[in-house]
C-alpha cells in the first residue's frame, strides 16, 4: 500500500518493501516516525548544515524527509541492518523523485562516521541489538551529540530505558502522541564500553565420532546468540540425505548452522546462504570459515530479498525456517515469498524443506504452490515438512 506521510510542507507518498509482498494493508512509516520529525520540526534541532545519523530507519520515512533541499543540506547517515529496509528506502527516495545525493547508507558492521550532530533511533526490537548499537554510538560521538530515540509507547519498558541509561547517560521520555514516546539521552563521557557481540557458542558436530565440535559466533542481531535455539535442533534432527554435489540454499540462514550442517554431511555440496541481515550473513561466512575452512570456497554468502534474482532451475534442495514477522509487524508475506521464490529455484524433482511452529499452517501454502506436501516429523511445538517440484 502506497500511503501519505505528511509532515509540515512535505508530502511523501511511501511504500513497504517488496512492493509487491501479498499482506498490502500495512503502512510504511508508524505513529513514533511522525513524532521524532515534528519534535525536531519545532525544537529546530536540524540547521543547514548539520551531520544527522539516523537508526533502523524501516522503509526510509526518515531520511526521505531530510534530502537535500533549499532548507537543509548537511549529511545523513542512515544506519541498517536490513537489505530490504535499505532497498525499500531506495524505492521510496526514487518514488518521491527526491534529491538523495546527501544520503548514504551503512550496514550494522559499519564504523559511525565522526562528527554527528544529531542521531534520531528508532528502537529496534531485538534487545541485543539495541545494546551493541547504543555501545557503539557511545564509543564513536562526543556528549555534544544531540540523541533522541522513538518507538510505540506501549515497545517502551523500564527494562528498555535501563538499557539506555546503562550505555547512554541520564535517560528521560517524553508524553505519548499517538500511542508513540520519544526517548532522550544525556550521552556523558564515561569510559568507552567493549561489546559483548559476537556471541561464541560450541555445538556438538554429529557427523564425526569423538567430542568434535563446531565453535558458532553470533552478531547482535541474529537469532539464537546463546545455544542452538530448539527450532534448529530440531530441524538438524530431520534434514534430509544430502546427494553428492548437490546445489544446496540455506534460505534465511541467520548464523548458517543449518547449512554447516549440510556441509559436515556431504562435503561434496555447494552452498548458497540468503538472508536480509548484514549481521547474520557475516556471521554464517564467519562460521563456515572458522569450522570448514576447506569448503569455504563451495559457498556463496548473499544479502538478498529472499531469492530475487536467483537463477530458476539451479537447486537441488533449499533448507528454510520462514520468518513470521517484518520488525514488529506479524505478516505471512515473507514465508509466501520464500516458497513461490523457492518453487522457481528448485529443479525438476528438487525438494524445499521447511520447518514452522504447528500453528502457521505453511502446509496449505505448500500445497497450493507444489502441489504437494509431505509431514516428515513433528512435535508439540514445531512441524517439518517437505515439498517436491514436480
Amino acid at each position: 500500500m502506497i500511503s501519505p506521510f505528511i509532515i509540515k510542507d512535505k508530502n511523501l507518498f511511501l511504500s513497504r518493501f517488496p512492493v509487491a509482498q501479498v499482506n498490502r494493508s500495512l503502512q510504511a512509516w508508524d505513529a513514533a516516525d511522525e513524532y521524532l520529525i515534528n519534535y525536531i520540526n519545532e525544537q529546530q534541532l536540524i540547521t543547514n548544515n548539520t551531520n544527522l545519523a539516523i537508526f533502523n530507519d524501516s522503509f526510509g520515512a526518515l531520511s526521505c524527509n531530510f534530502c537535500t533541499s533549499d532548507d537543509f543540506n548537511g549529511q545523513v547517515y542512515s544506519i541498517s541492518d536490513s537489505y530490504i529496509s535499505q532497498q525499500g528506502m531506495l524505492n521510496n527516495l526514487a518514488q518521491n523523485n527526491l534529491d538523495a545525493s546527501n544520503i548514504t547508507l551503512l550496514d550494522s558492521l559499519a564504523a559511525l562516521p565522526e562528527s554527528i550532530n544529531v542521531i534520531l533511533y528508532k528502537i529496534p526490537k531485538s534487545k541485543s541489538l539495541l545494546t551493541e548499537q547504543l555501545i557503539k554510538i557511545k564509543n564513536s560521538v562526543t556528549s555534544d551529540t544531540v540523541f533522541i530515540a522513538a518507538d510505540r509507547a506501549k515497545e517502551i519498558h523500564s527494562s528498555t530505558l535501563k538499557i539506555f541509561e546503562k550505555y547512554l547517560g541520564t535517560t528521560t521520555t517524553s508524553l505519548a502522541v499517538k500511542k508513540a514516546r520519544l526517548v532522550f539521552c544525556q550521552l556523558n563521557n564515561k569510559q568507552r564500553q567493549q561489546s559483548p557481540f559476537p556471541t561464541l557458542w560450541q555445538i556438538n558436530n554429529p557427523y564425526q565420532d569423538g567430542d568434535s565440535t563446531f565453535s558458532i559466533a553470533n552478531h547482535a542481531n541474529v537469532y539464537s546468540r546463546e545455544k542452538l535455539d530448539i527450532g534448529a535442533r530440531y530441524f538438524i534432527e530431520n534434514l534430509p540425505k544430502v546427494k553428492e554435489n548437490s546445489q544446496v540454499i540455506d534460505l534465511g540462514c541467520g548464523n548458517g548452522v543449518i547449512g554447516l550442517h549440510v556441509l559436515a554431511q556431504q562435503p561434496s555440496a555447494k552452498v548458497r546462504f540468503f538472508d536480509e541481515s548484514y549481521m547474520a550473513i557475516n556471521s554464517a561466512q564467519t562460521n563456515i570459515t572458522h569450522n570448514l575452512p576447506q569448503l569455504t570456497e563451495q559457498c556463496q554468502f548473499q544479502l538478498n530479498d529472499c531469492l530475487a534474482g536467483v537463477d530458476s532451475n539451479s537447486a537441488d534442495l533449499i533448507l528454510c525456517n520462514p520468518p513470521f514477522h517484518q520488525q514488529t509487524a506479524t505478516t505471512d508475506h515473507i514465508a509466501w515469498q520464500m516458497f513461490n521464490d523457492s518453487f522457481r529455484v528448485l529443479k525438476k524433482g528438487g525438494e524445499l524443506r521447511i520447518i514452522g511452529n504447528r500453528q502457521l499452517g505453511y502446509h496449505i501454502k505448500l500445497k497450493r504452490i507444489f502441489g504437494n506436501v509431505k509431514l516428515i516429523a513433528s512435535n508439540d511445538k514445531f512441524v517439518t515438512q517437505s515439498a517436491i517440484k514436480r
